[in-house]
């Protein structure tokens, strides 16, 4: 397996918008099966945000100055994504407004995974060296081992608080 941030980051967009695919076509009644994958959605973002924020992007912003508004914009980015996840994560899936703020989380993750694979991670790629990139990959699988898993839990909702309190 490898440890190139970049590499590492990108496997997670995979399996998340995996996920946003699985939770498009349940179907309009399939209530029980969204709610079983909205759970997966929050647990990937949880563990994803988590070891980017506390990762990959105090790393990258530390050796490579010139893309600080891109690591800024990401943690606000974050930030949208951490509280929708808070708000699913409190809601059950017959609530009326559950299918409609998926949608809203499923969009916002999706234009940030965009703007992170077309343009931040061309950037940092070009800017770090292959060994910087697996030192921050090393440290990210580490801390992935601890990340809080839900949305509700204690370091997801530090992130939370950092976020608005910045």
């Amino acid at each position: 397996m490898s440890t190139d941030a970049i590499v590492l980051l990108k496997d997670d967009h995979k399996q998340i918008r995996k996920l946003f695919r699985d939770f498009r076509g349940a179907g309009e009644n399939a209530v029980a099966t969204k709610g079983k994958i909205v759970d997966r959605i929050l647990e990937a973002l949880t563990v994803h945000t988590y070891i980017e924020n506390e990762g990959m992007y105090p790393d990258v912003r530390a050796l490579l100055p010139a893309v600080e508004d891109e690591v800024l914009e990401s943690y606000e980015e974050h930030h949208v994504a951490d509280v929708l996840c808070m708000e699913l994560a409190a809601m059950a899936p017959d609530d009326e407004r559950f299918d409609a703020k998926t949608t809203v989380l499923i969009e916002i993750v999706d234009h940030h995974i965009e703007e992170e694979e077309k343009e931040w991670f061309p950037q940092v790629r070009e800017g770090l060296s292959r060994t910087q990139l697996q030192e921050i990959g090393a440290r990210m699988l580490e801390l992935r081992k601890s990340a809080p898993r839900r949305p509700e839990q204690p370091g997801a909702l530090k992130k939370v608080a950092d976020a608005v309190l910045s």
